[in-house]
């Protein structure tokens, strides 16, 4: 599966998500995804982001891994079903918008936790989530390609509102 793909179905179980044990398992899926595709970008990607590609892959670690991982679940670890990367631009600025979505429940888990531990490891995944959103951002930031995108702001081509 691509990139873009499971990044969404990430984001979809992010949001159904209705406790702190969900939240946290989805958390470090996502920080399995960021460590995935920072992997397939240090090996495949442009040779001057390679450099960026291996520190996203560090901070994807950094929140998928550690003494407490979560129970994964019957659909298993999804990054396992990352085949290829598709749209690299596409790819990294849904991954930055999942892992700020990511950090925002993480927050609202931290915040009702009445239990000390808890509360310190919510802090934990909210700080490697960040970490891995501030690495796919400047990726997508410095791509060889950037200056040839259109922005999200100027009209489709053929759009009734191009001025």
């Amino acid at each position: 599966m691509d990139a873009v793909r499971l990044i969404g179905v990430g984001r979809r179980a992010l949001a159904t998500s209705q406790d702190a044990p969900d939240i946290m398992r989805e958390a470090w899926q996502a920080q399995a995804l960021a460590q995935a595709i920072g992997s397939r970008l240090a090996l495949l990607g442009p040779p001057e982001l390679r450099g960026d590609a291996r520190a996203l892959t560090e901070a994807g670690t950094r929140g998928s891994g550690g003494s407490v991982i979560p129970v994964v679940g019957a659909g298993g670890i999804r990054a396992a079903q990352l085949t290829e990367l598709g749209d690299v631009y596409e790819a990294l600025r849904d991954l930055g918008t999942l892992l700020g979505d990511v950090g925002i429940a993480l927050v609202a888990v931290a915040s009702a936790s009445f239990e000390e531990g808890a509360y310190w490891q919510c802090m934990e995944a909210i700080d490697a989530a960040d970490e891995s959103r501030d690495r796919a951002l400047e990726i997508l930031r410095r791509l060889p390609d950037w200056d040839s995108r259109p922005s999200r702001t100027d009209p489709a081509p053929g759009s009734d509102s191009a001025a």
